[in-house]
């Protein structure tokens, strides 16, 4: 059995999408675990989440540190699934997971009690001075579901983002627009970042794995 590596920390098999497993062991639900030459891989699911729809429908600007050794602030880290992947990406870097839901935070915790690159944080995406101690990241991830998601996305990395730092944002477009177009809505989205100066590296939707949904990878 052979993996291929996609990117770094990211494995392909056929159209089977992998991370290894930074916690052996440990799964987060049912999902498939390989076990190659003594290295445990988990299989990560497009349809449970957007960075992984993003790889499955072909995205190639997913630009993991090969030392994969990035700190990264999580906005919208919800129940952990995809926060958890990332932690094994970024095996050899760190994770701040910002949630606000109460649900979901308590589910969140114990993923981050298993994984030592991981901390949760309890905090309002839309207010950064919650959580300023935060250093100085090299990846923003912002997966939340308001309006005014890129806002609050540059306005989170104008506090906390690197020069250069990258920029994964998820874009629901209901929940900014229920009568527009969802590609209309993403192409808004993207002018909104270029007008900003951000340099972007690609972009599209992630249907059908999340309907009405875009992806943007972005540059400082």
């Amino acid at each position: 059995m052979k993996l291929r590596e996609r990117f770094p920390g990211i494995f392909l098999k056929d159209r089977e999408i992998y991370t290894e497993n930074l916690v052996k062991g440990f799964r987060y639900s049912n999902e498939k675990i390989l076990r190659v030459k003594g290295v445990e891989y988990r299989q990560w699911n497009p349809f449970h989440s957007k960075l992984a729809a993003a790889i499955a429908k072909g995205f190639t600007k997913i630009p993991f540190p090969e030392k994969r050794n990035w700190k990264m602030l999580y906005l919208g880290a919800a129940h952990g699934y995809t926060v958890s992947y990332i932690s094994d990406i970024l095996c050899n870097g760190f994770i701040f997971a910002v949630e606000f839901s109460d649900r979901c935070f308590k589910e969140l915790l114990p993923v981050c009690e298993k994984r030592k690159n991981l901390a949760p944080i309890f905090a309002d995406a839309r207010k950064p001075e919650e959580y300023y101690w935060v250093e100085a990241v090299d990846a923003l991830y912002v997966d939340i579901a308001q309006p005014d998601a890129t806002e609050i996305a540059m306005r989170n990395a104008d506090e906390f983002l690197k020069k250069g730092g990258v920029l994964f944002l998820a874009i629901k477009t209901r929940s900014i627009d229920v009568t527009e177009k969802p590609k209309k809505i993403c192409e808004q989205e993207v002018e909104k970042l270029c007008d900003a100066g951000w340099k972007i590296l690609e972009w599209g939707m992630i249907d059908p794995f999340e309907k009405d949904h875009g992806f943007i990878v972005a540059k400082k």
